[in-house]
């Protein structure tokens, strides 16, 4: 005869999700195992208990368990169905714990600002959607108070890079334009079940206040910067002629022989004010990125 093993019908199952559950690729889960790092993670974040703090992704709740017992107002944003209602029930307990079954990519975060207390956005997130994910969260810049991700570490260094830098791109551009950044810590394969094939890096975004340059038109700058990135190797006057007329380019206020990666964020700016509204839609290639 079985022993009962007095643990709850909810409990059980809640011990048997976590033990069977598989990460997909499909999703792009690697879990957070290492403890020594996610309390790293956690002490980086420094949740207070009346923030308001959204957790993109949090897998089987290894970030997630820490958050809750810091903060009173933690929502959870998880696209993998199976593991919704093993997370409900973890989570039971905590009043204010609210999880979305959604795809972040999509997800209006602005529903979840209250009280206009701006959001603290954390996750681990998946390698295969965390560019276009970063930009779908810089459109909720002014709501946002900070974000703390862990990134494939290439993603990160080029999100702090600065012009002249190998790694200096669009990505960088943009984020920068929005945010600062501060690259915080590595994260070796080890610290993941199952261990990725690369490093990871924890990153710090926090929003600025006032914008150090201020564009006239966001997507004119967006345009040009995709577009002077889609031929990165190329002198500028090469890579911008398919947008810009022979007297536009000999009017800009940089050296037309330097390289995309070797202007500045605030030349970029200035570029953009000075031509306007750019009609003219790219689409980024991978390199632009």
């Amino acid at each position: 005869m079985k022993k009962n093993s007095g643990l709850p019908l909810s409990a059980k199952a809640h011990s048997n999700t976590e033990s069977q559950h598989k990460a997909r690729k499909r999703f792009g889960q690697n879990f957070l195992i290492d403890h020594g790092i996610i309390r790293e993670i956690v002490r980086a974040i420094h949740p207070r208990k009346d923030d308001l703090v959204v957790e993109i992704g949090p897998g089987k709740g290894a970030i997630t368990q820490l958050l809750a017992d810091a903060c009173d107002n933690l929502h959870v944003i998880e696209l993998d169905r199976d593991l919704v209602p093993w997370l409900k029930v973890k989570f039971e307990k905590y009043p204010n714990f609210q999880l979305f079954q959604a795809d972040a990519l999509q997800f209006d975060f602005a529903q979840l600002i209250r009280d206009e207390k701006p959001l603290r956005i954390v996750g681990n997130l998946p390698y295969n959607i965390s560019t276009p994910l970063i930009f779908h969260l810089l459109s909720y810049a002014d709501k946002v108070q900070d974000m703390h991700f862990m990134l494939q570490k290439e993603v990160v260094k080029r999100m702090a890079a600065q012009a002249g830098d190998s790694a200096y791109g669009r990505l960088g551009i943009m984020v920068q334009y929005y945010c600062a950044v501060e690259d915080l810590f590595d994260v070796p394969p080890t610290s993941f079940d199952p261990a990725p094939k690369v490093d990871s890096a924890i990153v710090r975004l926090v929003p600025h206040t006032t914008l150090p340059y201020v564009a006239n038109n966001v997507k004119t700058l967006e345009t040009l910067v995709n577009v002077a990135f889609q031929q990165r190797r190329k002198t500028l006057r090469n890579s911008l002629k398919q947008l810009l007329t022979a007297e536009q380019l000999e009017g800009l206020p940089v050296d037309l022989q330097l390289r995309p990666e070797d202007i500045s964020l605030a030349e970029y700016v200035a570029i953009s004010n000075l031509l306007g509204d750019l009609s003219v839609q790219h689409r980024p290639t991978e390199e632009a990125e």
